[in-house]
């Protein structure tokens, strides 16, 4: 086959395996096009939280405007693409981001076959690019409506593998540029992507030391990554970049080649370019479920202890995320060891795979980045059998007969999981129809100012479809952050309404003084603590849990700059056991206070004189005695909430014992009931969302909605 035909060939399978992996993403639109609750405006909205997050930025840059303090991402990579793609094509913006997860995604298709294509084994790339494409964990974090950074985040590492390979392979110049380009490209669309960058390095510099160090491009390589690595603006860098490169392609700097590396080594590390690798070891490896803040040296609940793809993971759902099932897994790293073994370049693969394998501590977010590597892997194994086989027969074309049926039938057991998982993965939609319909109505009666109190889950959401701010939300939610707002919902009404007030003015006014702090010399610059830590001092108390009982007294308050309401969602009760961790501690000491009783069940069985709750809870109706285990507790209220056929909210109380301790309410609508001891009947959520008990004082009803409610702070 001569050289056109290779090309044409190598087009037609980044196509089709390009087209494959889109209609494959379009099985989610297809599952979904009949539920209006997925729809808002007559379009599909996104199924994940953060992906809100750049669309709010992109919003605001196709607006021209934006609001101070706001956290809209406006300067950021994904926003920025996203308002140039809107800007250029005649297409729905709320299309755009539904839809452009699954075209970027698919590029990963790209890199993997053209890395086959300069191995000489184009069949062993396109089989490993359908694979990869539809593999489990990329799958999920590319589909439809899946718009996060994620989009491109293997994608470019696959890239730069690909340069790298042909780099030390060819000796060709053009790659010393590429690769450059590539890991400025890769840093300006996901900062954190340090780590990898500097795996790469690393693996090539042991190459150069061990095998290779009279080359002087392995050196010009390293060299030119070192400047495209370095810690400063992108712009910067790619300045230097091109720069270097000019002089590489003069053979009269040779000479100086020494002395370029050298100040690229210095400037690598004066610019700070391995503190952010740090950072992210300490973020998902070396992680504590305390966080200790400087100011009364106060302790708060780590977030990272509460989101699932940062926990770890067992070892076949870390397989199955990579290539579909444990069996697929296991011999794709033989495929990649016989595919190292036969090309050594591609050793430069191990850095993927390594950070695929830190899943199994720090999370399955990190087992995307393997897919490609394990893909490669069993459709080099596959094909390698496959010529094995074809060998032993005698005749020819039986071989070859017997051959393509191998590889048809093992590609074919190879993607079925993968497909399966495609049809079986049916995500919801962040918010409902009914939700978001709620907060557009609220946007149109509130300023752009104004906060909107829930919890972090729900930040970017909010924000995007009301136009307002929130104090958290999916990237500011670290535990001194989130202490407040759980404190908020799982406190009385009057500790509530104080310490939203406190919180919002506290948040805004810290705002400012980072800002002012920024045109002082260091010397001069003040010392931001966290608010809890802030309003503790200015109160005048030594001890914060003294500060936070004193909200239930008449404190004097700062003046009131904007408006605050309260979102309170029904989504949110299946977590709010989770939301009550973040403030169940004594934050000067770090240790657990209380242990609220929370159970909430939509499994339940009526026996008459027995209500029998699942899980060891049963309620004695004749003697109204809860039994939890092998514990007896009095209780306290029963209460069942209901709607009319007219949607009005109607509840009924029934005090069973005037001492008890529990309350049990049995949420008619929903067909769920909630068991609760006294701190969590009284919590502002319960009483608020349940119940529809407001403190008059305190809060007014704005929105009284079945999937959420919410009310505005009168102080």
């Amino acid at each position: 086959m001569n050289k056109s035909s290779i090309f044409q060939t190598t087009v037609i399978y980044i196509i089709v395996a390009f087209l494959f992996s889109f209609v494959v993403r379009l099985i989610w639109v297809y599952q979904f096009s009949d539920f209006e609750s997925f729809k808002f405006a007559g379009q599909f909205m996104i199924n994940t939280n953060d992906g809100y997050y750049w669309a709010e930025g992109a919003r605001d840059l196709l607006s021209g405007i934006t609001k101070q303090h706001d956290l809209s991402p406006i300067t950021q990579s994904t926003s920025w693409f996203t308002y140039v793609v809107a800007k250029i094509l005649p297409i729905p913006f709320e299309t755009i981001i539904l839809y452009m997860p699954a075209i970027l995604g698919s590029l990963i298709v790209v890199p993997i076959i053209l890395i086959a294509f300069n191995l000489r084994m184009l069949e062993v790339g396109f089989l490993a690019a359908l694979l990869a494409s539809i593999a489990v964990s990329y799958y999920n974090r590319t589909m439809v409506g899946y718009y996060d950074t994620d989009m491109l985040i293997i994608v470019f590492p696959t890239l730069l593998l690909w340069s790298l390979i042909l780099a030390l392979r060819t000796k060709e110049e053009k790659y010393l540029l590429i690769t450059a380009l590539e890991i400025i490209a890769y840093r300006w669309w996901y900062p954190q992507s340090y780590s990898l960058e500097f795996s790469y390095f690393g693996l090539i510099l042991v190459y150069v030391l061990i095998s290779d160090r009279k080359s002087i491009f392995n050196f010009k390589l390293l060299s030119i990554m070192l400047f495209a690595m370095m810690g400063l603006p992108n712009s910067i860098r790619f300045i230097g970049v091109v720069l270097v490169y000019a002089a590489f392609k003069q053979k009269k700097w040779d000479k100086y080649l020494w002395y370029i590396f050298g100040i690229a080594v210095g400037l690598f590390f004066i610019s700070g370019g391995l503190n952010p690798i740090w950072e992210q070891l300490k973020s998902y490896v070396f992680r504590d479920a305390i966080d200790v803040n400087d100011a009364l040296s106060l302790h708060f609940f780590a977030v990272m202890q509460t989101v699932r793809e940062a926990g770890q993971i067992d070892f076949v759902t870390f397989a199955e995320r990579i290539s579909g099932h444990v069996v697929t897994f296991i011999f794709s790293l033989a495929g990649y060891v016989l595919m190292v073994k036969k090309y050594p370049a591609m050793l430069l693969g191990v850095p993927l795979l390594g950070l695929g394998f830190l899943a199994l501590w720090g999370g399955l977010r990190f087992t995307i980045y393997a897919v490609p590597v394990c893909a490669l892997g069993i459709a080099y194994l596959l094909f390698t059998w496959s010529a094995y086989i074809s060998q032993l027969f005698v005749n020819e074309k039986l071989g070859g007969i017997v051959k393509s049926s191998f590889v048809i039938l093992a590609s074919l057991g190879v993607l079925y999981p993968n497909l399966l998982h495609v049809i079986e993965y049916r995500v919801p939609t962040v918010f409902n129809k009914a939700e978001v319909e709620q907060l557009d109505r609220l946007k149109s009666g509130i300023d752009r100012e104004d906060y909107i109190v829930s919890w972090w889950d729900y930040g970017y959401p909010i924000r995007y479809y009301s136009d307002a701010k929130t104090l958290i939300d999916g990237g500011k939610h670290s535990g001194d952050v989130n202490f407040p707002v759980s404190f908020m919902l799982t406190n009385s009404q009057e500790s509530a309404a104080r310490l939203a007030r406190l919180e919002v003015e506290y948040t805004e006014k810290a705002f400012v003084e980072a800002e002012q702090n920024e045109t002082k010399p260091k010397s001069e610059q003040k010392k931001i603590i966290n608010n809890t830590a802030q309003m503790t001092l200015d109160y005048g108390f030594k001890d914060a849990n003294d500060f936070l009982e004193a909200l239930q007294t008449p404190l004097s308050l700062p003046d009131k700059t904007r408006d605050i309401y309260f979102y309170l969602p029904y989504r949110m009760l299946s977590i709010f056991p989770t939301v009550a961790q973040f403030s169940n501690m004594d934050v000067m000491t770090g240790k657990t206070v209380r242990q609220p009783f929370f159970f909430q069940t939509n499994q339940f069985k009526d026996s008459g004189s027995k209500l029998d709750f699942s899980s060891g809870v049963v309620l004695d109706k004749t003697k109204g005695m809860l039994k939890i285990g092998n514990q007896e507790v009095p209780v306290k209220n029963f209460i069942q909430t209901a709607y009319t056929p007219e949607f009005k909210f109607v509840k009924e109380q029934n005090i069973v014992h005037p001492d008890g301790l529990f309350s049990i309410i049995y949420m008619q609508a929903y067909n769920t009931f909630l068991i609760l001891d006294e701190a969590m009947f009284n919590s502002t959520y319960v009483q608020l969302f349940v119940l529809e008990n407001y403190d008059a004082r305190f809060f007014e009803p704005i929105s009284l909605e079945a999937y959420a409610k919410v009310y505005r702070l009168k102080i």
